[in-house]
């Protein structure tokens, strides 16, 4: 039987592997949703719809032109540090637009599944990493506390819902539009620039293929529950950097240790999650990449992308 599943943000990294992933999932119709025109260099084998779902009536036309039986909530605001000051915007897109999805969901028959994308930014970073039944302390920052908000909205629905959390994703977009802390870091230390890198902040990097790949099993599966979605390798992110550098052979010397108190970013980050990935590979089949293989990905793609 085929399934019909709606992304929201398929122009976000996240969106787009979501998009190639699924293309090649048989039995799959699928609609491609951001907010303007597709920014994906392949634009066929898919519908691609217009949609900002922060307006509550182009989210019920959407779902009501459409009737998915999947929908996979990539879409939102994760600049953390701007959402210190745009709080309303960051409101608005992580928490309301759920909201909007899950009203336009509920009023359809066939109990349609809502996928709801969250992060390791909800725990308080004391203990990581953490796994799915951990205490969740978000961290005072308007971020934090917006995808938190938005995990109670999701859960509260009454309807059938999964959220996957994740962590500090990487990958390669199409068009190149956006950066992310492994493009960050080869294209610093490539110019010859010296970069601050925290080593008191513990991660499990995240691929973004690997991630993608997350949706698609609880979305075939029809699973439902929080499941922890990330890269495997627990390590700080000036480890994490160093590793990036070693993969390129780039100049290690250009990497300055740096704690978290040091840089004052805006918003306040927790120190120490990763997660524990039991749950998801037992029930989904989940299995990620190493850190060093995921590196692998990314160097095929940036030079396949090479004119």
């Amino acid at each position: 039987m085929s399934k019909k599943i709606l992304i929201t943000g398929s122009n976000g990294l996240l969106g787009q592997k979501l998009v190639y992933r699924l293309l090649t999932e048989p039995g799959v119709e699928i609609i491609a949703t951001s907010k303007g025109p597709n920014r994906l260099i392949k634009q066929d084998g898919y519908a691609y719809q217009s949609l900002d779902i922060t307006i509550p009536a182009e989210v019920d036309a959407a779902i009501n032109k459409f009737k998915p039986d999947v929908v996979i909530n990539t879409a939102a605001m994760t600049n953390v540090d701007a959402c210190e000051t745009a709080v309303e915007e960051c409101h608005k897109m992580n928490v309301d637009a759920v909201q909007y999805l899950i009203n336009a969901l509920k009023k359809q028959s066939n109990n349609p599944l809502i996928i709801h994308l969250s992060t390791d930014f909800i725990f308080d970073g004391k203990n990581g990493p953490y796994k799915e039944t951990d205490a969740v302390h978000p961290p005072k920052s308007v971020y934090c506390e917006s995808k938190f908000e938005s995990e109670k909205v999701v859960q509260a629905s009454g309807m059938r819902w999964a959220i996957l959390r994740t962590v500090l994703v990487y990958g390669v977009v199409d068009n190149m539009s956006r950066s992310n802390i492994v493009l960050w870091a080869k294209d610093s230390l490539t110019a010859g620039k010296k970069i601050n890198v925290v080593d008191d902040q513990f991660r499990t990097p995240t691929l973004a293929e690997d991630l993608a790949e997350g949706c698609v099993l609880t979305a075939m599966k029809g699973a439902t529950g929080i499941y922890h979605i990330s890269g495997k390798d627990f390590m700080h992110i000036f480890e994490m950097v160093n590793k990036i550098a070693d993969f390129w052979h780039l100049d290690k010397s250009l990497i300055n240790p740096a704690k978290t108190s040091d840089i004052k970013q805006p918003a306040e980050r927790p120190l120490r999650t990763g997660f524990i990935l039991d749950k998801a590979m037992n029930e989904l089949g989940y299995k990620p990449h190493s850190f060093t293989d995921g590196l692998a990905v990314v160097d095929k793609q940036l030079k396949e992308k090479k004119p």
